[in-house]
């Protein structure tokens, strides 16, 4: 990147509240019903219907902003946004302006460089405000040779609009905000996440500025729903945006996209200000009022937030600050930590090396997420609880833990039923060992006159010996002994 630039990146990020009905009436919100199924009055703006809101989203603001320590309104104000689209049949939507329900507050991210051998590092990004609106319709191309069809399924849907400051200056930080975000709002119950349904969609404002100089004119990258697609949308852009500048031309002002397939952006409109949309009170909703009561019922309902197990893990467990971001990447995830490590409380460490590595491997191997897997967060304890006590080997630990992910049941009777249990009884070790040394008199001759790199000679035998079952700490304790004669 052109170390003559700085880059100013901005996000705002379009989250789908888990109600089961939508924001201003009852009709349903459940994904993929058959168009125009779950569109009522309501949602298809019939003359003379009222909207009535959803308490279960304004609950769901409340939580977004009490777990980012941000200011809720104890008043804010629903307000016309006017503009055209065949999919908002009311001509407008429903959305807040200068008295949003959540104003400002923070997000702590954990940032990993895309590239380079530049550290992981942590950051905090203001978050502006959120607050709550409709969402549109969705139009449908392409189905008909130059038809396009207009689903109103989705309009209403209740959506939470989080803006955040301009506090982000790579594309590995923008992935990194979203990415947060995204963990956030699954862990506290607000939204499902899924991006490949529309239920978390990221619009990125991009410009680009010498060092110390005000801000550049910055271009708005709409509907990315894949963090991949956005480190990749970002890069173009901030690359295409200092070839213009360079090569004497001015940046506009526009909403452009990215399409995947080139690896570039493009413009699709000029972009609109707030006084373009002529904003103005619903004349149909009374203003919104939270009282301290209602915050504080919520705030009791929250549970342990992801930075806050971070620290724990990292303050009480000796973790270092990657494995507990990692460990926290979902709720499910933590939870099955924290389920785990009871069976092995002393070995934190090792608990999340196996969770990190043998079981997300596995997951990714099998297209699952962590809410899918096909084994108790008990059963692999048991797994973990038979390599502290030295009863298994870390190898027939993967074995155990394979059979375990391909045909359920219980650690200790797999290792029962495989014959798996490690040989710790030393007098055995010592029997193996007098044999070994026995039978190989000139390599223990060279052994001892110098050759230490036939330890792994000796130490082959022993384990062939045991059939793989000798306990390798005591093995190799037993054959250093045994060999310094």
């Amino acid at each position: 990147m052109n170390t003559q630039w700085e880059i100013v990146i901005g996000l705002e990020v379009h989250t789908q509240l888990s109600t089961n009905s939508k924001i201003f009436s009852g009709a349903a919100t459940a994904y993929g019903a058959e168009p125009n199924t779950q569109a009522d009055a309501v949602s298809i703006a019939l003359p003379g219907v009222l909207p009535v809101l959803n308490r279960g989203a304004v609950e769901r603001a409340i939580r977004f902003g009490l777990a980012t320590g941000a200011h809720i309104a104890p008043r804010s104000v629903f307000a016309r946004k006017n503009y055209f689209y065949p999919d908002l049949p009311k001509g407008y939507q429903i959305s807040q302006f200068d008295l949003p329900v959540v104003g400002q507050g923070a997000l702590a991210i954990q940032v990993e460089p895309l590239s380079g051998n530049a550290k992981p590092y942590e950051k905090v990004v203001r978050i502006t405000r959120a607050h709550l609106e409709e969402d549109a319709g969705k139009s449908v191309h392409g189905e008909t040779q130059g038809v396009t069809g207009v689903d109103l399924n989705r309009a209403g849907t209740p959506l939470l609009e989080i803006v955040s400051e301009p506090d982000m200056s790579s594309a590995a930080e923008a992935v990194a905000y979203a990415k947060a975000l995204h963990t956030l709002v699954r862990w506290i119950g607000i939204c499902d996440g899924n991006m490949q349904e529309g239920s978390f969609r990221c619009d990125v404002n991009v410009s680009v500025r010498k060092p110390g100089q005000p801000l550049g004119t910055r271009r708005e990258i709409k509907n990315l729903n894949s963090f991949k697609f956005m480190q990749q949308a970002i890069d173009y852009e901030v690359q295409w945006q200092i070839e213009q500048i360079e090569s004497g031309h001015a940046i506009h002002q526009a909403t452009v996209l990215f399409n995947p397939e080139t690896g570039e952006t493009r413009a699709m409109r000029s972009k609109e200000d707030a006084h373009d949309y002529r904003y103005f009170p619903d004349p149909d909703l009374l203003p919104l009022e939270i009282s301290p009561q209602w915050i504080d019922e919520v705030r009791a309902t929250l549970p342990e937030l992801p930075h806050a197990k971070q620290s724990r893990y990292v303050n009480e467990l000796g973790l270092s600050a990657y494995d507990a971001c990692i460990l926290t990447a979902s709720r499910e995830m933590a939870d099955f930590f924290e389920t785990a490590l009871a069976a092995v409380p002393n070995d934190a460490k090792m608990c999340a090396n196996w969770i990190m590595g043998e079981v997300n491997a596995q997951l990714n191997r099998d297209g699952l997420d962590m809410a899918q897997c096909p084994i108790t967060a008990q059963q692999f304890g048991g797994i973990l609880k038979r390599i502290a006590d030295n009863t298994i080997s870390n190898s027939g630990a993967k074995e155990v833990f394979r059979t375990l992910w391909a045909e359920g049941g219980d650690a200790d009777a797999i290792i029962a039923t495989k014959g798996l249990k490690q040989v710790s009884d030393s007098g055995a070790i010592e029997a193996i060992v007098d044999e070994i040394i026995a039978a190989n008199a000139d390599k223990v001759a060279e052994y001892r006159s110098g050759k230490d790199k036939l330890f792994g000679f000796f130490v082959g035998l022993a384990m062939k010996a045991s059939k793989g079952k000798a306990n390798p700490a005591q093995l190799n304790d037993v054959l250093k002994r045994k060999l310094a004669g």
